[in-house]
């Protein structure tokens, strides 16, 4: 598909669909046909016609993950669906939250939090890369005191698919509660949740299932539900149902939820089609940019740098070319991340690999990753 359907300037090379994702124009005016609905009776709308409106919605999306809509509740985005299950969980003194030296950043602050308030324990096991036997290196870091296993799907700065559902499937069995961070998930996996295997599950529609900013999603297993408070407290907390309690958040916007069924249609027709496409773009191009840190990726991958200011090579991407792509350090490595959407050419990841040579004043070809 060409670049025509997204509303990106024709003047960036745009590698970065992981952060935040691109919203298709016929998805942006679904959005936008929302709003002006909305105020041309704003009464009618939210007090008499959201509820049902919502409840589509949810049917939709639990059809496309693969959910029961009971247990799917719409969030702004993955990090609300985080705090619900961080905030309602209650830990002990001496608790441990087990996760990964691979997880995104905010949700580290959100545990973290949640640890300091009950005097319990944040655990980072380090995971190497290249990535090898994932589930006993996380496994490894399982104690007695373990109450909580809390893991990327596919991770943010490493983009490395995780093996979730075995490690969900061995946390059900020490009765350890599991927690996945699906956020750079839905669009480029295809997901059945009620087979994953996880407790609770959050995910991001706005990145790559393509739907406008503002639209995500918690789902919980049916014994859980009842434990889990709502991310506001509003009207819908007289009520049984675990949609209806998490469904009202006072006075918003609710465009980007309702667009969602319109994101997954697109991403159906265009996006799905393209995504093996997609994957094979990326693996030509990953060894021109560096050393891959994993095997096994989707759409996003990371390749390691040589040693260099990463901020400052993302900066001069940035400046001098017009390249919209992270590099950052991660535990004190220099990693390249890559995102490949459908607009993306051939071009794109050529004039990436000769504006990167010409930003760190040698070739990145041939680096060898170590542990």
């Amino acid at each position: 598909m060409a670049r025509a359907p997204f509303l990106l300037d024709d003047g960036v090379v745009f590698l970065n669909h992981g952060s935040f994702g691109a919203c298709p124009e016929p998805v942006f005016a679904e959005y936008q046909g929302w709003q002006r609905e909305l105020e041309r009776e704003p009464v009618a709308f939210l007090a008499r016609r959201l509820n049902g409106l919502l409840e589509d919605v949810r049917a939709q999306l639990g059809a496309y993950v693969g959910a029961d809509p009971e247990g799917l509740v719409l969030l702004p985005n993955a990090t609300a669906g985080v705090n619900v299950a961080a905030r309602s969980l209650e830990l002990r003194p001496g608790d441990e939250v087990l996760s990964t030296d691979h997880e995104y950043g905010a949700m580290r602050f959100v545990w973290q939090d949640a640890c300091e308030r009950a005097d319990a324990t944040w655990v980072e096991q380090p995971v190497g890369i290249p990535a090898g036997d994932v589930v006993e290196e996380v496994w490894s870091g399982v104690t007695p005191r373990t109450r909580v296993l809390f893991l990327s799907h596919i991770t943010s700065p490493t983009a490395i698919r995780f093996p979730v559902e075995e490690l969900c499937r061995r946390a059900r069995e020490a009765g350890i509660l599991s927690v996945v961070d699906g956020a750079h998930a839905p669009g480029q996996l295809d997901l059945d949740l009620e087979a994953l295997g996880a407790d609770v599950y959050t995910g991001n529609c706005h990145k790559w299932l393509c739907a406008p900013k503002g639209s995500g999603f918690l789902w919980a297993r049916s014994e859980l539900r009842d434990l889990l408070r709502p991310h506001v407290i509003s009207w819908g907390a007289p009520s049984e149902r675990f949609t209806e309690r998490h469904a009202s958040h006072g006075t918003v916007d609710p465009a980007a939820y309702l667009a969602v069924p319109a994101a997954i249609a697109f991403h159906r027709e265009h996006l799905a089609p393209a995504r093996a496409d997609c994957h094979a773009l990326l693996a030509e191009f990953m060894p021109l940019l560096g050393a891959p840190v994993a095997a096994s990726f989707e759409q996003m991958a990371s390749v390691e740098l040589p040693s260099c200011d990463a901020a400052d090579v993302r900066r001069r991407l940035w400046q001098e070319h017009r390249i919209e792509v992270v590099a950052d350090e991660w535990n004190g490595r220099p990693l390249l991340r890559v995102s490949v959407q459908v607009y993306n050419t051939r071009d794109d990841l050529q004039t990436l690999a000769e504006a990167l040579t010409e930003a760190l004043g040698q070739s990145p070809r041939g680096i060898v990753p170590t542990r």
